[in-house]
């Protein structure tokens, strides 16, 4: 069977169809197709707080191909998320619902919402239970903290800071302090905290930094590739050293999310699984449609 995942982000629209493999409440998935269309939503949400008129009609688009091709791959089931981006717009819910119109049901969710799914990846199965874990989703609108010791969540946080509100000018002061306070006041009683990073910048550094999937990126090595990455142009790091126009301009004030993070929470290294969203809410549709 087949289910789908579709991220609707201030920085990029995400639809991942998965292959669902595996039986009797062992049940795992296999990426199939991934699409990313980056239509920046975050650029209206953040400074205007609605959506304009032509990314409100790119947006209906890429919801109906997406459908169409949902159809074509015989989905079963499928279940689409809208972020930070539509939650600051105050025509998101007129959006959803003309989006609605074409087949495809759109959930605003909140932040907490949005990390719940995003530990929902299947990683929190893999956490050493005698260890104190730091779950970072850094997105184009928001950054989302959750901190697991024992195996058990211990606290969870949503904050309006993320890569296009940083570009575009719109996060604030108080806003970064409250996100260092929170991060020194949870992990300050732990001798050590091991941070997990999730999102599409992450995943670009650990590459970036030339990391195996199963080596842990240290502070040090994030920190010079940030310090690489930034002593390039925006021109030169699409042209010399070939990143998408979408990324690489939101990977330096991500990389100044996750080296905050760290440097607070005093975490020496950060575990990139390379997941997001969208495998969450797969993990999240197998747990409702297949797990008794």
């Amino acid at each position: 069977m087949r289910y789908a995942a579709i991220d609707i982000g201030s920085n990029a629209v995400r639809l991942l169809i998965a292959d669902i493999i595996g039986q009797k409440d062992q049940y795992n998935f296999k990426k199939n197709t991934l699409l990313r269309v980056p239509l920046r939503l975050g650029d209206d949400a953040f400074i205007h707080q609605e959506i304009s008129t032509r990314k409100a009609e790119s947006l209906i688009k890429t919801m109906k191909a997406f459908r169409e091709l949902m159809d074509v791959y015989h989905v079963e089931d499928y279940m689409a998320c809208a972020t930070s981006a539509m939650r600051d717009a105050r025509n998101g819910a007129d959006i959803v619902a003309e989006v609605k119109k074409n087949g495809i049901n759109i959930d605003i969710i909140e932040g907490a919402k949005e990390a719940e799914i995003i530990y929902n990846s299947h990683w929190d199965n893999k956490m050493e239970k005698d260890k104190v874990y730091l779950y970072i989703d850094v997105g184009g609108g928001s950054t989302e903290l959750s901190l697991f010791a024992n195996g058990v969540l211990v606290n969870s946080r949503s904050f309006n800071l993320g890569t296009i509100r940083i570009l575009d000018n719109q996060d604030k002061t108080e806003t970064w302090d409250e996100l260092k306070e929170w991060v020194r006041s949870n992990t300050h009683m732990y001798k050590q905290v091991v941070g997990i990073g999730t999102g599409g910048n992450i995943n670009k550094l650990a590459r970036l930094s030339n990391e195996k999937l199963d080596k842990p990126l240290s502070y040090a090595k994030l920190k010079a590739v940030y310090e690489h990455l930034s002593s390039f142009s925006l021109k030169e790091r699409i042209i010399l050293l070939g990143l998408n126009e979408d990324r690489a301009d939101v990977i330096i004030p991500a990389s100044e999310i996750f080296l905050t993070i760290m440097k607070h929470g005093r975490l020496k290294q950060i575990i990139v699984p390379r997941v997001g969203l969208v495998d969450g809410v797969i993990r999240t549709l197998i747990n409702r449609n297949l797990v008794k």
